[in-house]
């Protein structure tokens, strides 16, 4: 009797908690507008840009030029890389020529690499802050098939998190703590009288 009271109260439990964990995600989306689609890809972009650039600034300059293996890039490569992916799906989605910087392979330097980051994400900024539910179903071109517009900020997002994951696997190398993993500080308690 007691293992079936047990079980009764675990698959009570179990689905609460899940309700629960569900509800406080839901609190910590963003408000979802007429344009629930682009507004939550716009959300996801502004989580891996602050995860990247936060990656870009943690990293010493003396590590930029890092990699486990001969066989990859290195971070500064990585970063440069992202950038210039930027350009690459940003300006599909805003029906653009791509300007092509190749920034992986023309800057090295720690200050210009991060300089040139900023500004990629300053050009994809556009394209995200720009894209509409409307919009974002219009067709494009997109590794040579036909795709939504969204398609290109969606790709973009998914392209940025796969190069955090290498960044942060460099950082874990070099004893630094990538940004995701960073404890959140608590807002300061006020006093108890």
């Amino acid at each position: 009797m007691k293992t079936l009271l047990r079980f009764v109260v675990l698959c009570l439990a179990v689905p609460a908690g899940v309700v629960l964990a569900q509800d406080k995600a839901t609190q910590e989306k963003p408000m979802v507008s007429q344009d629930p689609l682009s507004t939550w890809n716009k959300f996801a972009y502004a989580r891996v840009k602050d995860m990247l650039l936060k990656s870009a600034e943690k990293m010493p300059e003396e590590s930029y030029s890092f990699k486990p293996v001969d066989t990859v890039r290195s971070y500064g490569q990585i970063v440069g890389h992202v950038a210039d992916a930027q350009y690459t799906f940003c300006s599909l989605a805003l029906g653009e020529k791509n300007p092509a910087p190749d920034i992986e392979h023309t800057k090295t330097s720690k200050a210009d690499l991060i300089a040139a980051l900023n500004t990629a994400f300053a050009y994809c900024d556009k394209a995200y802050g720009g894209m509409t539910d409307a919009t974002a179903v219009q067709t494009i071109k997109l590794f040579g098939n036909d795709a939504p517009r969204l398609s290109a900020l969606t790709v973009n997002n998914m392209h940025d998190l796969e190069h955090y994951g290498n960044l942060a696997t460099y950082m874990r190398m070099k004893n630094i703590v990538p940004p995701s993993s960073e404890q959140q500080q608590a807002p300061p308690q006020p006093a108890k009288k």
